[in-house]
């Protein structure tokens, strides 16, 4: 089976554009957790749970809040559940990523995002018992690295897998005769 992963049958090193795969997943999760985490601690460690910075009616603002639950909040204080979900979450999008829909390092890209947004919760779940979001737009649920890089990651994937679906239900070009 060829795998991002895998060497040639021959023997040698990685073809570069596998090489090119591995490090765009791998790089963007490492990113993505290490960009998380960073920002999580520097929200703890600076303001007070339900701070709010600007306090002006700005358009995008920094609060601090707490999440027992999964997106939307739906799910609160259900840890347990949450924490087994997130490893068989982790445990798909690896294999999503050995064995992806489309060869292109984007695709990879987008799973290694997913993967590092996962993970980043994950961490807070298991180490806070909840996870810290800050991102907050009005009249939209607060959010953080992890869930954009979730969120990008799908509209990625799912994109390229639209437009390679529309290549292939559209009509060979004509030969042109010169």
């Amino acid at each position: 089976m060829d795998t991002p992963d895998a060497a040639p049958e021959t023997g040698g090193s990685t073809p570069p554009h596998r090489a090119l795969h591995r490090w765009a997943f791998w790089g963007a999760a490492v990113a993505v957790i290490a960009a998380d985490q960073a920002t999580k601690t520097i929200i703890r460690t600076t303001m007070d749970r339900g701070d709010i910075w600007p306090s002006d009616d700005w358009p995008v603002r920094i609060k601090y809040v707490t999440n027992t639950g999964a997106a939307f909040g739906v799910l609160q204080d259900q840890a347990a559940f949450l924490i087994i979900m997130a490893f068989i979450g982790l445990a798909a999008i690896y294999v999503y990523y050995r064995y992806p829909p489309f060869q292109h390092w984007l695709a990879t890209l987008a799973i290694g995002l997913m993967l590092g947004g996962a993970a980043g919760n994950l961490i807070d779940r298991v180490l806070q018992g909840r996870v810290t979001d800050f991102i907050d737009f009005p009249r939209f649920p607060a959010f953080n690295v992890a869930d954009s890089s979730i969120t990008v990651g799908v509209a990625i994937v799912l994109i390229g897998y639209f437009l390679l679906e529309a290549r292939k239900e559209a009509p060979a070009p004509a030969d042109a005769e010169s």
